[in-house]
């Protein structure tokens, strides 16, 4: 099999490679990419690229002894320096005469039981709701076991490179910077859309007196967040919904904020989501947008992505996002670029995903705990490489005339 795959990667095999026949072939000094069986190959054959390779190793058809994140790198800066080539009708031919020799010609095997299957009209609320439970309700204690003690899922501020200074602290700073962007100040209205486990919602109530309004699809995350706030005795400052955005119908706050949640309304949804945003806050109230970008002519979130992690996610270059933002009327002042810190932040979680593997497997099963393997090590190499990002975007809802004030500027001034 080896010149096959040599052959897709124009001569060069990037890694080393293992046949269930114990059979071996490749680089010594590169990871190991073993195929436990023949389903391995046969789920490659049936999707070729990304989707087939990661139906193979989500079944553990397919494994890698050493480090995924090197293997991965490994492939993705061969295909970068020397492209990969589909083979002619006589390497097609050679191909084939070899696969039906070895038996692996034949109906593919079942996906992974852990791959999502929507169903229902895009972006409606039923299908949206599927969509997020798909991959938040998976259970509060697997978030409890790779996030820090905020429970915040989203990309962190790293502001030390001090050996003391951990995940908790850089989610903290993320927190105290998206407050003071915001301008927050006690007895201030927050809507914090897309809450996750209230990490912003209880600081931004804990430390500075703002009241919010949290909203989710997800039940569990619901029920997390209230009972925070309930423990916290902040009950009265924060107030959870099981709710749509487009379901939000007051209005007047001094301030929203979307962390890492505009990637899930879709392409063609983002313009009204924009258009809601504004509405919901007063004249000079203030917006911000964390959110990951794609670059380039790739917009989606891709099929492993899709079909494991967020279904129906759509991802953009930045500047499309912050064309959308002035379309609903909204006044873009900042654009904070933070694409490295999220490569210290999935390399976080994945260092605690492998040291605590084992727990995590007996909680949500061998197939599910790959698919966070494979995603947080692929993620991380994504913010590495570049082919992703995620950025701050600040914006206020103009009042005219005269934009009184700068719409109150945040504490660290205007940028």
């Amino acid at each position: 099999m080896a010149p096959l795959v040599a052959g897709l990667f124009n001569g060069i095999m990037p890694v080393r490679l293992r046949a269930w026949d114990g059979s071996e072939a490749g680089p010594a000094d590169a990871p190991r990419v073993v195929l436990r069986d023949r389903d391995a190959v046969r789920h490659i054959l049936a999707r070729p690229g990304e989707l087939g390779l990661a139906r193979a190793y989500v079944t553990g058809s397919l494994d890698v002894d050493g480090d995924l994140t090197d293997g991965l790198r490994r492939v993705w800066a061969s295909v970068a320096e020397n492209g990969t080539s589909l083979p002619g009708p006589v390497e097609a031919a050679r191909a084939a005469r070899v696969l039906v020799t070895l038996g692996v010609v034949g109906p593919p095997p079942p996906p992974p039981t852990a791959e999502a299957r929507m169903r229902g009209r895009l972006h409606s609320r039923e299908r949206d709701a599927a969509a997020i439970a798909h991959h938040y309700d998976a259970g509060n204690d697997l978030y409890e076991l790779l996030l820090d003690e905020s429970m915040a899922y989203s990309c962190a501020y790293w502001t030390s490179d001090d050996p003391g200074y951990t995940l908790a602290d850089a989610q903290r700073d993320k927190l105290e910077l998206v407050c003071s962007e915001l301008g927050l100040s006690t007895g201030d209205r927050l809507l914090d859309v897309g809450c996750g486990w209230g990490s912003l919602a209880l600081h931004a109530a804990r430390h500075h007196g703002v009241a919010v309004t949290a909203v989710t699809l997800s039940a569990r995350q619901r029920d997390h967040v209230t009972d925070r706030a309930r423990e916290e005795g902040l009950e009265d400052l924060v107030e959870v919904r099981l709710q749509h955005y487009r379901e939000v119908v007051d209005a007047g706050f001094d301030a929203v904020a979307a962390i890492e949640m505009g990637e899930h309304v879709g392409r063609d949804g983002y313009a009204p989501f924009a258009r809601a945003l504004r509405t919901r806050l007063r004249p000079g109230g203030r917006l911000l947008v964390q959110q990951m970008s794609r670059r380039g002519a790739r917009p989606g979130g891709g099929p492993f992505i899709e079909r494991y992690i967020a279904p129906d996610m759509h991802m953009r270059p930045v500047g499309e996002t912050v064309g959308l933002l002035e379309d609903a009327g909204l006044e873009v002042r900042s654009v904070r670029a933070m694409r490295e810190h999220y490569v210290r932040t999935a390399r976080a979680w994945s260092d605690e995903l492998e040291r605590r593997f084992d727990e995590l497997v007996g909680l949500v099963g061998a197939e599910s705990a790959r698919v966070w393997r494979l995603y947080l090590a692929g993620g991380a190499l994504a913010f590495e490489d570049g082919s992703m990002g995620v950025d701050q975007i600040v914006a206020v809802r103009p009042d005219r005339p005269g934009d009184r004030a700068a719409h109150r500027a945040p504490a660290g001034g205007a940028r």
